[in-house]
C-alpha cells in the first residue's frame, strides 16, 4: 500500500467519524451470584428500565457485554482481566443525561434497589462517561475486546486516534471505537480512554488473541501514549441488546 493510498484512506475514515455519549460500566457481580447466573440476573435487572418512563427517550441503546471468562468459554487468557464479570455499554441522548439519571425518581425507586443484587457496589460507583468517537465505522458484531486505557499522556489524543486506526488490522478492520473519558469519575476507575475492537463473534475474538501476543501488539502500537501495565483488556462476548 503507498503512503498516498494509505493518507486517503485514512481521510475517508476519520471524515465519517460521529461523536455522540455513553455511560460505560466496568461491572463486578454480586459474589453471591455464581458466575453463570450473572448473565441472567443482569438481563433481569436491565428489564426493569422499561418501567423507568422518565428515561425512556434519554437512553437510546443497551448493550450488555459478558466476560468470555465469566461465561466459562475459556478458562483464562493472557492478558485479559479476569476480576470483573462484564461492560455496559450504555447510549445516551447528550452528556446531561449522565447527570439527571442518577437522580431521576423512578430509576432511584425501581433500578437502585436491584443493583447490589446484581453487582458487587451500586452502578453509579463503576460508570464512566464517555465521548464516542467511532474510527471504524462497520457494525457491530457479537463480541468485543474493551480496553480501559490508564495515565493517556495529555494533548496525545490525535496521536492515539491514528495509531489505533493504524493498527485495526489487528480486528481484521472491523468496527473500532474510541471513547474519552470524563474527567469526573468514581474512585478506583481512573481510566482516561476506553476502546472498542469489535469481532464478528467470540470465536473470531479468542482465535486473534490466540495467535497473536496482545501485549507486545499494543506496546508496539500505542505503549508509549499510556500505561499499558494499569490499563485493563476485557474480552467479551454480547449477551444483551437493545433496541
Amino acid at each position: 500500500m503507498t503512503f498516498l493510498h494509505l493518507f486517503l484512506q485514512t481521510l475517508s475514515l476519520l471524515q465519517m467519524v460521529r461523536f455522540s455519549w455513553k455511560m460505560i460500566y466496568l461491572a463486578k457481580r454480586n459474589p453471591k451470584l455464581a458466575a453463570h447466573e450473572f448473565e441472567q440476573a443482569w438481563r433481569e435487572h436491565s428489564a426493569l428500565g422499561k418501567q423507568c418512563r422518565n428515561v425512556q427517550d434519554k437512553v437510546l441503546g443497551v448493550t450488555q457485554c459478558t466476560s468470555v471468562l465469566s461465561k466459562g468459554i475459556v478458562p483464562s487468557l493472557k492478558g485479559i482481566h479476569a476480576y470483573a464479570d462484564g461492560v455496559n455499554l450504555l447510549q445516551i441522548r447528550d452528556l446531561q443525561v449522565a447527570s439527571d439519571i442518577w437522580n431521576d425518581p423512578e430509576t432511584q425507586a425501581i433500578m437502585k434497589p436491584d443493583e447490589l443484587r446484581v453487582f458487587d457496589r451500586y452502578v453509579r460507583e463503576f460508570t464512566l462517561v464517555a465521548k464516542e468517537e467511532v474510527v471504524v465505522n462497520v457494525p457491530a458484531g457479537q463480541a468485543v475486546l474493551v480496553g480501559f486505557l490508564s495515565q493517556l499522556s495529555k494533548g496525545t489524543e490525535q496521536q492515539l486516534r491514528q495509531s489505533l486506526l493504524e493498527f485495526s488490522e489487528w480486528n481484521f478492520g472491523k468496527r473500532l471505537v474510541l471513547n474519552s473519558v470524563q474527567p469526573d469519575r468514581p474512585k478506583g476507575y481512573n481510566y482516561d480512554a476506553i476502546v472498542e475492537w469489535w469481532f464478528d463473534d467470540s470465536a473470531q475474538l479468542l482465535t486473534c488473541l490466540g495467535q497473536t501476543d496482545l501485549q507486545t501488539h499494543l506496546q508496539n502500537a500505542i505503549g508509549s501514549l499510556c500505561n499499558l501495565q494499569s490499563s485493563v483488556f476485557m474480552a467479551t462476548q454480547v449477551t444483551h441488546r437493545r433496541p
